[in-house]
C-alpha cells in the first residue's frame, strides 16, 4: 500500500513541486489556527510604530517665566520674552494646556521651542530601530529558527516597551523605546516569514494582504486606548502589557518544518508535518514520501554549482539596476507617506481622537480593494492607482480650507498608501529575480523604514507653511507612479530566475522610455 501511493503521487506530478506543501497542506484547520495566532503580533506593532500621535500631540503652551516687561503681552505660545530694556531672554517655565491630555511627552520633558524636534527625533529611533529589528532578527531566524527569536522578539517588546513608561529622564525612554522598536522589527519579519513557509504558494498573496488587517485594528484601536488613558505613560503601558500573552505562542506555534528539513533535523520536522497532516485530513504517508523527495531534492541542489549573490548583483546590470532604483523609491514613498501622514492626522485641527479613528477606518476599504484586484488586474497597475489616489488627494489639501474637508482627503490620501503598501512588496517579490529576491524585497524595506526615519520632520512643518506637509508627501507618490509606467508588467509572465533572467525582464520597455 505504501509503495502503491508513493508510485501514484510521484505520477501525478506532486513531488517536483513542493512535496512539503503537499504534506501539510496549503490551507486547512491547522494553517488556519496558526495564521490568526500569528497576525496577531500586528495589533503591538501598529500600536507601538504608530503611538507618537498620542505621545506627543500638539500641546499649547504659555510662558511664564521670567516675566514680560510688557503686562499686556500674550506669552502663549512664546519661547522668548522681552524683560525690559530690549533684553530678550529665553522662556525657562511654562504651563500647557492640560484639558485632552494630562500629560504627554512634551509636558513632560518641556519639548518645545529648541527642544521639539526631540519628540520627532522619538519616533525617528523608533523607525530606526525597526529596521535594525529586521536586520538582526531575520539573521537570527536564518541560524536559530523562526520561533525562539519570535519568543524572544515578544518577550522583549513588552519588558521594554512597559519599562519606558516609568522612565524618570528623556534620554532613558528614548533607549527603551529604541529597545520596544527592535523587537518590534523582529516580530514583524519573523511571523511574515514564518507564515509564508506554512502556507500554500496560491494562499500567500491574499494571505500577506489579510495578515495586514490586525495593524489596521490596532491603528484603529490607538485612539480609543489614549482617549481612555490620557497620560503618555498610560498609554505606554496599556500597548505592552498584551504581548505578554503573545508569549502563549510556545505551545501554539511551531517551528517551520522548512527551516528544520534546511538545517538537518527531519525528525522534528516530520513531528511537525505529521500533526499538520493529521488536522488537515491529509494521509499520514504522503508525510514519509514528502521527507524522501526533500532529501532527493536536497542532494539534487547539492550537486549543482551556486554563485554567491550579494545586493551588488542588483546594480551591476543597467536594466535591472533602473529597475531595482525605481522600485526602492517607491518604498521610500510607501514608508514614509504612510507612517508620515498617520502623524500629520495629529496636526490637523478638530478632534485628535476621531481625526485618526477616521483615517485608519477609511484604510479598509483600500484593503479590500487590494483583494479584490490582486488577482485580476496586474500589481503595477494597483501600485500607480494607490499613488495618484494619495497624491492628488494629498495636493488637493491646499484648496481647502473647511477642515472636515482636509481630514478626508488626508485620509484618503492614507488609503491610496494602504493600497500601494502590499502592492509594492509582492511586486517586488515578482519583478526580483530569485537568486536575489531576498535581497531585493529587503532593501525596499530597508528603504521604507528611511523614509518612515524623515517622515516625522515634513509631518510637523506645518508650523512653518501649513502647506507644506500635504505638499511633499503628495509630490512623493506622483513621482513613484510616473517612475511605475517603466516598469515591466509581472502578472501572467513567467518570474526571473537569474540576473540575466532579470535583465531581460521588460528590457523593451525601459529602451522604449
Amino acid at each position: 500500500m505504501p509503495r502503491d501511493s508513493k508510485n501514484d503521487w510521484r505520477d501525478i506530478g506532486l513531488v517536483p513541486l513542493d512535496p512539503i506543501q503537499e504534506a501539510m497542506g496549503s490551507m486547512g484547520p491547522w494553517h488556519i489556527v496558526i495564521t490568526v495566532a500569528i497576525s496577531l503580533v500586528k495589533f503591538p506593532v501598529a500600536w507601538h510604530q504608530l503611538s507618537i500621535v498620542f505621545l506627543a500631540p500638539p500641546t499649547n503652551f504659555t510662558c511664564i517665566a521670567p516675566s514680560s516687561a510688557n503686562l499686556n503681552e500674550s506669552m502663549t505660545m512664546k519661547c522668548e520674552v522681552d524683560i525690559g530694556n530690549g533684553t530678550i531672554e529665553k522662556c525657562t517655565d511654562f504651563k500647557y494646556n492640560r484639558r485632552i491630555f494630562r500629560e504627554s511627552i512634551i509636558t513632560e520633558w518641556n519639548l518645545i521651542c529648541d527642544r521639539a524636534q526631540l519628540a520627532n527625533f522619538a519616533q525617528s529611533c523608533t523607525m530606526f530601530g525597526v529596521l535594525i529589528g529586521n536586520l538582526i532578527f531575520s539573521m537570527m531566524a536564518d541560524r536559530v529558527g523562526r520561533k525562539k527569536p519570535l519568543m524572544i522578539a515578544i518577550a522583549l517588546q513588552s519588558v521594554a516597551g512597559f519599562a519606558s513608561a516609568f522612565a524618570p529622564w528623556y534620554e532613558l525612554f528614548l533607549v527603551l523605546k529604541f529597545i520596544c522598536a527592535v523587537s518590534t522589527g523582529g516580530t514583524m519579519v519573523v511571523s511574515f516569514v514564518l507564515l509564508m513557509e506554512i502556507i500554500g504558494i496560491e494562499w500567500r498573496s491574499i494571505m500577506s494582504v489579510l495578515y495586514h488587517v490586525p495593524f489596521l485594528l490596532g491603528h484603529l484601536t490607538n485612539p480609543l486606548i489614549s482617549y481612555l488613558t490620557r497620560t503618555w505613560y498610560g498609554f505606554q503601558m496599556a500597548v505592552s502589557i498584551p504581548s505578554i500573552f503573545l508569549l502563549a505562542y510556545y505551545w501554539v506555534i511551531p517551528e517551520s518544518p522548512r527551516w528544520l528539513l534546511v538545517m538537518g533535523k527531519p525528525r522534528q520536522a516530520e513531528q511537525i508535518l505529521i500533526k499538520a497532516a493529521e488536522r488537515n485530513s491529509i494521509p499520514i504517508e504522503n508525510v514519509k514520501l514528502a521527507l524522501e523527495a526533500h532529501e532527493n531534492l536536497i542532494t539534487t541542489r547539492h550537486t549543482k554549482s551556486a554563485e554567491k549573490y550579494n545586493i551588488t548583483h542588483l546594480f551591476r546590470t543597467s536594466n535591472l539596476r533602473l529597475k531595482t532604483i525605481y522600485i526602492l523609491v517607491n518604498w521610500f514613498v510607501c514608508g514614509g507617506c504612510f507612517f508620515g501622514l498617520a502623524q500629520y492626522m495629529g496636526q490637523l485641527d478638530g478632534n485628535i481622537f476621531i481625526n485618526i479613528a477616521v483615517s485608519a477606518a477609511m484604510q479598509f476599504p483600500g484593503t479590500i480593494i487590494v483583494l479584490f484586484l490582486i488577482s485580476r488586474v496586474s500589481r503595477l497597475k494597483i501600485l500607480i492607482g494607490g499613488n495618484i489616489l494619495s497624491g492628488v488627494s494629498l495636493l488637493l489639501i491646499t484648496l481647502v480650507v473647511n477642515a472636515n474637508v482636509r481630514i478626508f482627503l488626508a485620509s484618503l490620501g492614507l488609503v491610496g498608501m494602504a493600497i500601494s503598501f502590499p502592492t509594492v512588496y509582492l511586486y517586488s517579490g515578482e519583478v526580483f529575480p530569485t537568486v536575489v529576491r531576498n535581497i531585493g524585497v529587503g532593501l525596499g524595506s530597508i528603504s521604507a523604514r528611511i523614509g518612515s526615519m524623515i517622515a516625522p520632520y515634513i509631518a510637523t512643518m506645518g508650523t512653518i507653511q501649513p502647506w507644506l506637509p500635504p505638499v511633499i508627501f503628495g509630490l512623493g507618490p506622483i513621482i513613484g507612479a510616473m517612475l511605475c509606467l517603466f516598469l515591466p508588467e509581472t502578472m501572467n509572465c513567467e518570474l526571473p530566475e537569474t540576473i540575466e533572467d532579470a535583465e531581460n525582464f521588460g528590457k523593451n520597455k525601459l529602451e522604449e522610455h
